[in-house]
């Protein structure tokens, strides 16, 4: 007799980068002026997240905000020395 086994194991990566901002972006408007401007900061992210290591588990368990668990990927902003920031 053959018996099959099957083991499904999910790893995560996390990565971040940080970008400038204009000082005259109020920190309410920094989430639609980060939309608009995805692409000073998504080449960097693509290279970071690449060269990020895995880690087993979800994901879920951190600081970084990140609890979407019915998402593949995860965005958010934080605004650097402020306590402000969301998803994208």
């Amino acid at each position: 007799m053959k018996v099959k086994i099957i083991n499904r194991s999910v790893y995560h990566k996390v990565a971040e980068v940080e970008v400038e901002v204009p000082d005259n972006i109020k920190k309410e408007e920094v989430l639609d002026y980060l939309n608009e401007y995805s692409q000073m900061y998504e080449y960097e992210m693509d290279e970071a997240i690449n060269e990020a290591k895995y880690e087993f588990g979800f994901g879920l368990d951190n600081d970084e905000g990140l609890d979407e668990k019915d998402e593949e990927s995860e965005w958010r902003y934080e605004i650097v020395g402020q306590n402000y920031g969301g998803h994208l």
